[in-house]
């Protein structure tokens, strides 16, 4: 069943077809236990089949071993965005549907150009950084809010080697939801440790990632 009608396709087909360079997207699943692997999985085909630039890799978490341990997915669908700028560090759990779409779409535009749109201030803050940081990013598909939150995390992943960048989506994870307190979204979490509600300013945000990874 088709998720995008023909008008949509087109605009994504053109947006695809302006990629700097080839842009792999692996995919975990499993068969069971994963009501929302095989609309992901499903959503995914379609997109691919739209530009020769994207390659999709679909693997089951728990046959394709090899394959799971040098990704480590956390959660279930996984969706990784992987260049020679973003590596492994952009990551998507559950489907990028909704609003979501777009933090997906910029996602790989920019993992194929590896040229994030950042402040110049906040490039030579990011090299600064010694240590690894992890962003959480909860977001609902209905919330309008949330992609810039994303977008922002991923764009920080692609400019430093340092910083993982993470969208779940709080529907299809309602335990690490409640883990991790989430009562509105988009909700922001650094190393675990620094919680965010709201989107934040470029600032404001890269301030908290950078003592966060002073911290540890």
């Amino acid at each position: 069943m088709a998720m995008m009608d023909e008008e949509t396709k087109q605009e994504v087909k053109k947006i695809l077809d302006s990629l700097e360079n080839e842009v792999k997207i692996v995919f975990f699943k499993e068969n069971i236990n994963c009501p929302s692997c095989l609309p992901a999985e499903e959503f995914l085909k379609e997109i691919s089949s739209l530009s020769q630039k994207l390659k999709l890799e679909i693997y089951n978490k728990y046959i394709d071993e090899e394959k799971t341990a040098q990704y480590s997915p956390a959660q279930l669908p996984a969706i990784f965005i992987e260049t020679p700028f973003s590596q492994k560090r952009v990551v998507f759990y559950g489907i990028p549907a909704g609003y979501e779409f777009v933090s997906f779409l910029e996602a790989v535009k920019t993992s194929s150009s590896g040229k994030p749109e950042l402040e110049q201030d906040t490039f030579e803050k990011l090299k600064t950084m010694s240590s690894k940081v992890n962003i959480k990013v909860f977001v609902t598909p209905t919330c309008p809010y949330c992609p810039a939150a994303v977008v922002l995390a991923q764009r920080m992943a692609v400019a430093s080697e340092n910083i993982t960048a993470e969208m779940i989506e709080s529907n299809e994870f309602p335990g690490l939801a409640a883990k991790y307190q989430v009562e509105g979204v988009p909700k922001i979490v650094i190393n675990d440790k620094v919680h965010l509600v709201g989107a934040q300013p470029e600032s404001s945000f890269v301030a908290a990632v950078i003592d966060s990874s002073k911290s540890g």
